[in-house]
C-alpha cells in the first residue's frame, strides 16, 4: 500500500466536543514508516503537578493464574492432593521454602520480598487483568486506567521513548485490561508483539522498512509540516491541536531517533548478558525491558501467557517454570550490578492462585483468596517474606493485602501523590487508588 497525504483534512468532534483534525500521513497505514497510530501518535507530554521521584517500575505478568502452591508457597506437610508433585528445596532466607522448580527464587530470594498473604479477591480471567494492573475492583460501567497508564499520564515522555511500553500480548482485554480507561487511548501502552528471543524480531513501529531511508522519513516530515502551516491558517490554534502536533513530532523523534534505534535493539547486547535472562521469550522480554528503562521509558509491562493450568499442573509448569525461575533474578541482579535497582522497581504479579486441591484432570482451578507477588528495587526491603497462608494455602492467616494496597505500593515507590484524582470524560471524580501502601514493602 503506498502512503496517503491527506490535503484536505477535516474537522471533526469527539465525544468530548472537542475539535480535532484527521491528521495527514497515513504513513503506510502507516507501514512504510514503520509507524502506528493507535497508540504511539497519540502518547502526550508530561503533565507532571511538581517534582516527582525519578523511580520507574518493571512488572511480569504471568496471565492465567500461577500457582502459588507449586512457587513460592508450598506446603510440604499437607496431602498429597494439596502438596503436589514437587519437592522443596530452602533459600537463602533461613526456614524459608520454595518448590524444587524456583532454585533461582530461592537462591536470589534475599534480593527481592516474597508476598504469601495476598488476597487477589477474584478468580475469573479478564476480570482478573483489569482489577490487578489497576487496583480497582471491576467495574462494568467504567474502565479503570492500569498503572501504567497513570504513570504515562501524570510523568509524561523522558528523551524518544514512550512512557509506557507493553512487551507481548497476554493482557486480557476483554474487560479492560491493561489498558488507560477513562484517562483515553493517547495514553495506551505502545505494544510490541513478537518474539525478542527470534533472531529476525524488530519493532514493527519503529524500524523503518526496506527502502525507506531515514533522509524519505524527514522529506516527509517536512511534507507534513509545509502542509500543516497552511492548514493552520483555516482554523483557529488550541491547545489540543498543538498537541496533536507533539504527538506527531514525538512519533517521528522515535524512528530517527538513533538511541531509540539501538534501545529495541538486543543484538547490542553481549552474549553472556542475553544468556543470564534465558535464550526464550520471557528472559528476552525481561531484558528488553531493561533496556526500555535505560533508554528513557518509565513503566515496562512484560507478559507471559499460558498459566491457566486447569488440566496437568505440575506437568505444565515444568515447562513454564524455567524461564521466570531464571529471568525474575536475572532482571534484579542485572539491574542491581548497573546501579539501576534503586530507580527500579520491579514487581512479579499473576491473576489469582491456583486451588488447594488438585483436580480430577491433575490440575489447579481458579482461587480468589490466596496468591503469591515478588517485588524488588526502589527501596524496598529485600529478603523477607510477608504474611503466610494457612496449612493447605487456601486463604491468608492474619494480616492479609489486596490489589488496591498493591497499587498504592506501585504508586507511591513511583512518586504518584495518593491524593490525586483523574476526572473521567464526563467530569466524575476518581482518586488514583485506594488502597494503603503496604509497609513492609515501603523501607
Amino acid at each position: 500500500m503506498k502512503p496517503v497525504i491527506n490535503l484536505f483534512p477535516q474537522k471533526n468532534k469527539n465525544c468530548e466536543g472537542v475539535n480535532r483534525r484527521n491528521f495527514l500521513m497515513n504513513v503506510g497505514s502507516i507501514a512504510p514508516l514503520g509507524l502506528s497510530l493507535g497508540s504511539l501518535l497519540k502518547a502526550r507530554a508530561a503533565q507532571t503537578g511538581g517534582a516527582v521521584k525519578d523511580t520507574n517500575c518493571i512488572l511480569i505478568w504471568t496471565r492465567g493464574g500461577t500457582s502459588h502452591h507449586d512457587t513460592l508457597d508450598p506446603k510440604p506437610e499437607a496431602k498429597a492432593e494439596v502438596r503436589g508433585d514437587f519437592g522443596v528445596i530452602d533459600t537463602a532466607l533461613p526456614g524459608v521454602q520454595f518448590t524444587d522448580q524456583m532454585p533461582n527464587f530461592a537462591k536470589h530470594a534475599d534480593k527481592f520480598a516474597t508476598m504469601r498473604n495476598m488476597n487477589p479477591r477474584n478468580g475469573s480471567h479478564g476480570t482478573a487483568d483489569a482489577i490487578m494492573l489497576s487496583g480497582y475492583k471491576f467495574n462494568p460501567t467504567l474502565t479503570y486506567p492500569c498503572y501504567g497508564s497513570v504513570i504515562a499520564k501524570q510523568r509524561g515522555h523522558q528523551k524518544q521513548m514512550p512512557p509506557y511500553i507493553q512487551v507481548g500480548t497476554n493482557v486480557d482485554r476483554r474487560f479492560g485490561g491493561g489498558l488507560a480507561g477513562f484517562l483515553g487511548i493517547a495514553h495506551n501502552a505502545f505494544e510490541l508483539p513478537g518474539d525478542p528471543n527470534k533472531a529476525n524480531f524488530s519493532v514493527r513501529d519503529i524500524t523503518p522498512p526496506s527502502g525507506i531511508s531515514l533522509a524519505r522519513i524527514d522529506r516527509r516530515r517536512q511534507a507534513l509540516k509545509a502542509i500543516d502551516t497552511l492548514q493552520r491558517g483555516l482554523e483557529a490554534q488550541s491547545s489540543d491541536l498543538q498537541a496533536i502536533n507533539e504527538y506527531y513530532g514525538n512519533a517521528f523523534d522515535m524512528i530517527t531517533s538513533p538511541t531509540t534505534q539501538k534501545a529495541f535493539d538486543l543484538k547490542q547486547e553481549d552474549a553472556k548478558v542475553r544468556d543470564s535472562y534465558g535464550r526464550n521469550y520471557l528472559g528476552q522480554s525481561c531484558l528488553l525491558a531493561r533496556r526500555m528503562i535505560e533508554a528513557g521509558t518509565r513503566f515496562v509491562t512484560v507478559t507471559s501467557g499460558g498459566w491457566d493450568t486447569h488440566t496437568k499442573n505440575c506437568e505444565r509448569l515444568k515447562k513454564l517454570l524455567p524461564p521466570l525461575d531464571q529471568a525474575f533474578p536475572a532482571l534484579v541482579t542485572d539491574l542491581e550490578q548497573r546501579g539501576l535497582l534503586d530507580s527500579t522497581l520491579v514487581v512479579w504479579l499473576t491473576d489469582f492462585g491456583r486451588t488447594p486441591i488438585i483436580n480430577s484432570a491433575a490440575g489447579r482451578d481458579h482461587w480468589s483468596s490466596a496468591s503469591v507477588a515478588c517485588f524488588a528495587g526502589a527501596g524496598v526491603p529485600a529478603g523477607q517474606v510477608l504474611g503466610k497462608t494457612d496449612d493447605t494455602g487456601a486463604k491468608p492467616v492474619g494480616k492479609e493485602y489486596y490489589p488496591h494496597d498493591i497499587a498504592a505500593t506501585i504508586y507511591s515507590k513511583l512518586g504518584i501523590d495518593l491524593d490525586l484524582v483523574n476526572m473521567t470524560p464526563d467530569g466524575r471524580p476518581v482518586p488514583v487508588c485506594s488502597g494503603n501502601p503496604i509497609p513492609e514493602l515501603m523501607g
